[in-house]
């Protein structure tokens, strides 16, 4: 099997949606676009076709069936191997706690309810650890650069990303007390059944 953590954010998120249900590549584009999920990673066609044919060379997902709907072309429905199942919560578990590579860590985070609330808990608790030092390092910066009287508008860019560093601790903080104290519902087994049926999410496809 291919190392999970080098799949591309857009073929987490195919693998991850067709947890839901099996998919034909047009349905996946589709539903990806109602759900927003371009503000993440670019959903072209050709794109998308192309890594759904990587994935399932990769032996990740497989073919399942193939049909037309009137004069349209064929359209092959694709379904979620096991492979690929593990592939998306070992990618998620790999990104989850890393602050260094912002945009992989929206996919991670977009992808997150596909692991069980507390593992969700201990990836974020690693990740508080490296934002506190972050903002230990940029408070240093900041201090050093008053000490020696370095203009501040030199700093204006500094000061920002501190500013942003503290956000993202209350932010998280604020997610994991609703984890920990099950106020946020997570997982699959616990939307409301007229809620699945709304987003077109399904139980009886996921583990």
């Amino acid at each position: 099997m291919p190392d999970a953590t080098r799949l591309t954010p857009l073929a987490v998120m195919i693998l991850a949606t067709l947890r839901e249900a099996d998919m034909h590549p047009y349905e996946l584009m589709r539903l990806l676009k109602e759900r927003r999920d371009d503000r993440l990673v670019p959903l072209q066609k050709g794109t998308i076709y192309h890594t759904v044919a990587r994935l399932e060379r990769d032996g990740l997902l497989a073919e399942v069936g193939v049909d037309r709907d009137g004069n349209r072309p064929e359209r092959t429905t694709y379904t979620l191997l096991d492979a690929g199942r593990h592939a998306v919560e070992h990618w998620v578990r790999s990104e989850l706690p890393q602050i260094d590579r912002p945009s992989d860590f929206r996919v991670a985070l977009s992808e997150a309810h596909n692991l069980e609330r507390d593992e969700v808990v201990a990836l974020l608790d690693r990740r508080r650890a490296l934002l506190i030092s972050s903002v230990e390092e940029h408070r240093a910066g900041l201090g050093r650069a008053a000490e020696s009287e370095t203009p501040e508008q030199f700093l204006v860019e500094l000061q920002r990303q501190a500013a942003l560093l503290d956000a993202e601790v209350a932010w998280q903080d604020s997610l994991r007390a609703r984890l920990s104290d099950r106020s946020l519902p997570w997982g699959i087994a616990e939307i409301p059944e007229h809620i699945q049926k709304k987003h077109r999410v399904s139980k009886e496809t996921t583990p």
